[in-house]
């Protein structure tokens, strides 16, 4: 697509960055009095304003002709109408069904796929509601009030950050917990933690045959079996899942398990029953708020002209850093305590869909595609990795994420992580000068030699740019509009990139290379197709572990 056959748009971009580059925004904003304005976009209680990155009208229309180039309304009217986007499986990307609220039928191979996911979100209602009211009880009659969910990746990355995000909503008696690491000690910290009598364990594998949700599963078996015998599996385990023959092979009544689809890709699951402990927890009404909230972006996705259009501007900002200026990380900062994994939920969101090296055209690409994603809750950030940030000789672009009004407004904590927010910013675009710091520091009576001596340590280079979302509060809908604005976003990069953002092949080859190395580690085969490293590695582990 570009690389070695550069389209006209990327030409013109290219052109555009070579006079653009060195711009200051502090220059942008000191000659257009509506620069943040200009370049806020807002959907109900979310605001973005990216006025603080490198861009004018001209980086922006250039972006713009490159998205029209690469015709994003048609690709995004072939996602939403079912087409199998999803290449090499021959799938369709129908992760919007899920939250679809209107009545409108979507098509996959001629069927409407709305009735059997409607009938699963009805299901997951009724059994919601069955857990939280103590209808649904454990095998001794006690109610099931701690809910243990049993996945990796989209299994559990999804879900862990919305019941953490909205911990606030959480039934008063009920309490979540994750297993997902195939490191003992996950099981183990889980299970010293909870009583069989009032456990529900949620096993999610679509094939159920998963090694590290299979052997956690396993192992919780166990526990609750030497605790209140065989008969108590049915009563305590639920599985997520399309296997039904291995599903009732564990013990699991078949009646308690809830099927998701091809269509779905796990990273974009937590909409459909993988988000059964969600539903647990806040209860269907709230989890049901989450998918409004979801289908309201999804609509001004499909709807809104480029230039208006939310995850297309953070796609097109992305695009600029990390083909234009050669940047290929970035950090997202939510300013909020209960958004605490939602970087690490988008590092697989974006790593896993756009970490690829091959086009839809079969071809190996020679531009980069996918950043490095990382994060973590500020303020505790700003004592890590923000000195780099600020002074590093590397730019990152940083989404900064916060919310006007806290689920716990004590005293002035949230004027003061409002504060630290917006300074972050400010600081990264202003930057400080030597000039600036001699002055600062002749006005605190510093001597001369002391401010020779310090002031380029002192100084920050700036022009770092930031985007700011604000939302009203963390709540279920906001919470649906801002995971469906980033899930938008990559999918717009990937069609940039002429990448399939579904596929997930990296993951599973590694997982082939465990069962091949596992019966060696346990003494049952002998295996000479390795290198001398893992040979030798094999070998020295298991001497230790005799």
């Amino acid at each position: 697509m570009f690389g070695k056959s550069k389209t006209k748009a990327w030409k013109h971009l290219e052109n555009v960055y070579k006079h653009f580059s060195e711009t200051q925004m502090k220059d942008l904003f000191a000659s257009d009095a509506h620069r943040a304005e200009k370049y806020t976009l807002q959907l109900e209680n979310i605001l973005v304003d990216f006025s603080k990155n490198r861009i004018d009208e001209n980086v922006m229309s250039a972006l713009y002709d490159l998205a029209r180039e690469r015709g994003i309304k048609e690709k995004i009217s072939e996602m939403f109408s079912g087409k199998k986007i999803n290449t090499t499986e021959n799938r369709a990307a129908l992760h919007i069904a899920l939250r679809n609220r209107s009545d409108k039928p979507i098509y996959v191979d001629g069927r409407d796929v709305m009735p059997q996911i409607n009938a699963t979100l009805e299901k997951m209602k009724n059994f919601s509601e069955a857990i939280r009211l103590g209808i649904f009880t454990g095998y001794t009659g006690k109610k099931l009030t701690n809910i243990v969910n049993i996945g990796i990746g989209g299994s559990d990355l999804g879900p862990c950050m919305v019941t953490s995000a909205l911990r606030h909503y959480w039934a008063k008696d009920i309490r979540c917990y994750f297993i997902s690491n195939i490191d003992g000690t996950s099981c183990a910290e889980v299970l010293n933690k909870i009583d069989p009598e009032t456990t529900l364990f949620i096993v999610a594998s679509k094939t159920f045959t998963t090694i590290e949700t299979l052997t956690n599963a396993k192992t919780c078996r166990k526990w609750l079996v030497d605790a209140l015998g065989e008969h108590a599996v049915a009563k305590h385990f639920i599985a997520l899942s399309t296997n039904k023959e291995e599903v009732a092979k564990f013990g699991i009544n078949t009646d308690n398990m809830f099927e998701f689809w091809d269509f779905v890709g796990g990273r974009y699951s937590l909409w459909s029953a993988i988000g059964m402990i969600i539903a647990i927890a806040i209860g269907y009404k709230n989890f049901e708020r989450m998918l409004e909230g979801a289908y309201a972006m999804d609509t001004h996705f499909q709807n809104s002209d480029l230039e208006h259009n939310i995850p297309v501007n953070l796609a097109l900002l992305g695009i600029w850093y990390n083909n234009f200026y050669n940047i290929h990380r970035y950090a997202v900062i939510p300013y909020d305590q209960y958004l605490q994994y939602l970087p690490a939920y988008l590092q697989q969101l974006d790593m896993e869909s756009n970490g690829k090296s091959v086009s839809l055209d079969n071809k190996y690409v020679d531009y980069a595609t996918g950043p490095v994603l990382f994060g973590g809750a500020g303020t505790n950030v700003q004592h890590s990795f923000f000195q780099l940030i600020h002074q590093g000789t590397e730019i990152v672009p940083v989404d900064f994420i916060i919310p006007a009004i806290s689920h716990n407004e004590i005293g002035a904590h949230q004027q003061i992580l409002i504060a630290n927010v917006l300074a972050q910013g400010e600081a990264l675009m202003l930057g400080k000068t030597e000039e600036e710091v001699n002055e600062e520091m002749e006005a605190a009576a510093k001597s001369k030699a002391e401010i020779n001596r310090l002031k380029k340590y002192r100084s920050f280079s700036g022009n770092r740019p930031s985007t700011t979302i604000v939302c009203k509060k963390i709540d279920p809908y906001n919470l649906g509009m801002l995971i469906a604005m980033y899930e938008h976003k990559v999918f717009v990069q990937g069609k940039i990139w002429n990448i399939n953002s579904f596929d997930q092949f990296g993951v599973e080859y590694s997982k082939k290379l465990t069962l091949k190395i596992l019966p060696e580690l346990q003494g049952t085969v002998t295996n000479n197709s390795h290198d001398s490293s893992t040979s030798s590695l094999i070998k020295h582990i298991k001497n230790i572990r005799k």
